[in-house]
């Protein structure tokens, strides 16, 4: 007989397996010698009482085996079958080309950027010179974006299909089984990597092709259908079928379709800076105690105020974690964050942005909103004076438009310059901050303070472009066989929505073909 319920258990009791039987053997009136094992479905903090706890949902055994099952998906040999072209080796790119395989198709990945393993040297390069490889850097290379910028995999797509299946790949290729039960799952930075070369190595026995420094510079299309690409200016490689999975800032990407007259749209997208505290004070704030607990995890926050008629909101929240720059064009600053798998870094980080409408920006030009944001860009480079130093400000030193005398020790490793953010923040995103964060203080004890920096600028949450694509087919109205997927067509938000994306844009090719 399987049973399931919730319990509460303190955090010193969830790795105690004689604890928990203890409590199910109570709450369900069962002898403890009739329960055979449990398996934890769901595991969450609840800290909105004195006391913080954990929720777990568990299924039990009861009078029968505790079988543990292994996620185990057959990946089938698929060197002779049809191709298919996925431009793009992100989550997006890597789980269209496992949905392929499954599906009996050949994909082939072309990557700009370098394999996982290379692009630790140009990272390093990135925060200790300031010096950006236009194709290999935080967004661009093997595992996308999110490999080096944290592998949160926490989403809301539950409506866009199967999480549990994404989540299971992941442990198939080594992630740890928490991320099947946590409530906020979390590969980490400094595993990643190892998960994605085993996607790779999986990809590679089945057949697939996944090709490195493959940069598309031009798509071949003929009479409204695709027939393959250009890469690095001279190879051509044909397909019935291309996946465009090229991630939220590949602005080559978008001037190309732009300049082939190949529909793309202006889209609503989100500004404003990282934000960097203590990790002390928001575990204080968070857990109501003075120090954490050796058995809870570094506390996480979730933030949102309505200024006017404008949402101002935090994302991509990064506790124990690091300010990355994240720029992928010279004379730039883009700021990011991610935090390792323990999450043991003294600053808590977090996305701070508000929303940028399409009216807010004039004119008709369809790239108007990327323009925009890369001029953004631009003004805080010049502001933090080069080799990607970028400007920062106090917390309650910015909402008074004061400059700063100095800025606390923080983790953005090309290091900070203080400055007015007002002179790169657009006047609406800088007055709508500065209506937001007092509130924010009001919802976490301590949170505005002068002991936060504000860092410029947090620019690339979302893409500012959209590819259209048909509801049913996946497939551009325009070009048939084209399959714009995932952050960069302005479909996914995040790894897992992202992976998602690709598994269902991989099942359009299959019907197409």
């Amino acid at each position: 007989m399987q049973k399931d319920i919730e319990i509460k258990v303190l955090p010193e009791e969830v790795g105690q397996e004689n604890i928990i039987i203890k409590i199910l053997s109570t709450a369900l009136s069962v002898d403890s010698k009739r329960i055979q094992g449990f398996k934890i479905l769901k595991r969450s903090i609840d800290a909105r009482s004195k006391q913080v706890i954990y929720r777990l949902q568990v299924k039990v055994f009861i009078d029968e085996p505790f079988l543990a099952e292994k996620p185990n998906i057959h990946y089938q040999n698929v060197s002779n079958q049809k191709t298919v072209i996925i431009v793009g080796a992100g989550p997006a790119g890597l789980f269209a080309a496992l949905q392929c395989v499954e599906n009996g198709l050949k994909p082939i990945i072309l990557e700009r950027g370098k394999d996982v393993k290379q692009r630790r040297r140009d990272l390093a390069t990135i925060n200790k010179d300031g010096i950006v490889n236009t194709e290999s850097n935080y967004c661009f290379g093997e595992g996308g974006a999110g490999t080096y910028s944290d592998g949160k995999l926490y989403t809301r797509s539950n409506k866009r299909g199967d999480i549990n299946k994404v989540l299971e790949a992941f442990v198939q290729h080594g992630a740890t089984e928490d991320i099947l039960v946590d409530a906020r799952p979390h590969i980490g930075t400094n595993k990643l990597p190892q998960i994605i070369t085993a996607i790779r190595e999986t990809l590679l026995n089945a057949g697939a092709e996944v090709r490195f420094d493959q940069k598309m510079t031009d798509m071949l299309v003929e009479f409204g259908k695709i027939k393959g690409v250009v890469v690095n200016g001279e190879e051509k490689i044909m397909a019935d079928a291309v996946i465009l999975a090229t991630g939220h800032s590949a602005r080559d990407v978008y001037e190309l379709l732009h300049h082939k007259n190949i529909l793309v749209k202006p889209k609503p997208f989100a500004l404003g800076v990282r934000i960097e505290h203590p990790q002390a004070i928001i575990d204080a704030a968070q857990y109501h105690c003075p120090v954490r607990s050796e058995f809870l995890p570094p506390a996480y926050y979730s933030l949102v105020e309505q200024v006017g008629s404008r949402g101002v909101f935090s994302f991509c929240m990064c506790p124990g974690g690091i300010i990355a720059p994240c720029a992928t064009y010279e004379n730039e600053i883009v700021v990011n964050g991610w935090s390792p798998s323990k999450r043991n870094n003294p600053f808590a980080n977090s996305g701070t942005v508000v929303q940028v409408t399409l009216d807010d920006v004039k004119g008709d030009h369809p790239l108007r909103m990327m323009h925009f944001q890369a001029a953004i860009e631009k003004q805080a480079f010049a502001l933090g004076g080069g080799n990607l130093v970028a400007p920062g400000q106090r917390m309650v030193d910015f909402v008074e438009k004061r400059l700063s005398v100095d800025l606390p020790k923080n983790s953005y490793l090309p290091g900070t310059k203080s400055a007015l953010l007002d002179e790169t923040l657009p006047a609406f995103v800088a007055e709508s901050l500065r209506g937001a964060l007092p509130q924010f203080g009001k919802k976490i004890r301590g949170y505005y303070t002068n002991e936060a920096i504000l860092v410029g600028v947090e620019s690339r949450s979302s893409s500012p472009v959209r590819i259209p694509r048909d509801k049913e087919t996946y497939q551009h109205p325009q070009v048939a066989g084209l399959f714009p997927c995932a952050e960069g067509a302005g479909y996914a938000g995040g790894i897992v929505s992202a992976a998602i994306d690709g598994v269902n844009c991989a099942n359009a090719v299959l019907k197409f073909l």
